[in-house]
């Protein structure tokens, strides 16, 4: 299937490394023009080449740590005249929901709330008058299903969900959607560090952590991040115009509610 994105222009923040490079590298498969967006210049470049040696299309690199207002502020202009958002920033710290400090707060809000809305914000007005723009959000499974030790990541990433709900319907008209992609278990880096952090907790071997952490999942596995990446695609086509303000769960049927 053609998702007729081609020279497109996209950036996708969280790019360097597991499901936001997962998406980059779908996107520049699919010759969409792509700017990868993280905070280590070693890590960006390197993954900018492996995208371009998959896909033979180049890939322009932007450091930025979206944490940093300051820094995040010198994005914005980048966002005039994109065609196709994906906000993507790690999660912040797992741990004791008693625990965590105003500043703790005020950090998570900060990376995984404000800073997808100011880049949104940026790229609307532009998406508006042309008559095209997918913007997806790379939440996590956890908004649906929250657990304490997640509180931090819950709280923020709630925040952007209800503020993705209203402008999401504001600005269909203009062939713009705004989508949020809510991943389950897939196999990353970010995954692999969270499970070693878990299995430490209950003092138990990380093999036999992942193992059991499987048989949670009803397809009996992790997700792949190609397996990600190609549906983001299919969300950032024309394709896709008919899909907009929806929160939507990719986790092998791990979630087991109705809504």
């Amino acid at each position: 299937m053609d998702l007729e994105i081609s020279g497109r222009k996209a950036i996708v923040c969280g790019g360097s490394s597991g499901l936001g490079f997962a998406i980059a590298e779908a996107l520049s498969g699919e010759g969409a023009a792509v700017t990868l967006v993280a905070r280590n210049p070693e890590k960006l470049e390197a993954a900018a080449a492996a995208i371009e040696a998959e896909t033979g299309n180049p890939v322009r690199c932007l450091t930025v740590d979206l944490s940093d207002r300051d820094e995040r502020a010198a994005l914005l202009p980048e966002c005039a005249d994109v065609d196709i958002l994906v906000n993507n920033s790690g999660g912040p710290p797992v741990g004791d929901y008693l625990s965590f400090s105003r500043e703790d707060w005020l950090a998570a809000i900060e990376s995984n709330m404000l800073s997808a809305i100011e880049l949104i914000n940026a790229s609307l007005p532009g998406m508006k008058e042309r008559g095209f723009g997918r913007i997806l959000n790379v939440t996590s499974h956890m908004v649906k299903a929250p657990v304490a030790m997640l509180s931090l990541s819950n709280g923020a990433r709630a925040g952007l969900t209800g503020y993705v709900s209203g402008v999401a319907r504001d600005v269909a008209r203009y062939n713009v959607t705004i989508n949020n992609l809510l991943p389950g278990q897939f196999d990353t880096d970010r995954l692999k560090s969270n499970h070693e952090r878990f299995a430490a907790r209950r003092g138990v071997p990380i093999e036999d952590f992942r193992e059991n952490a499987k048989k949670d999942i009803p397809a009996r596995r992790f997700g792949r991040p190609e397996e990600f990446g190609a549906y983001a695609a299919f969300l950032c086509s024309p394709r896709s115009g008919f899909v907009t303000g929806q929160n939507l769960l990719l986790d092998g049927g791990q979630y087991p509610g109705l809504i």
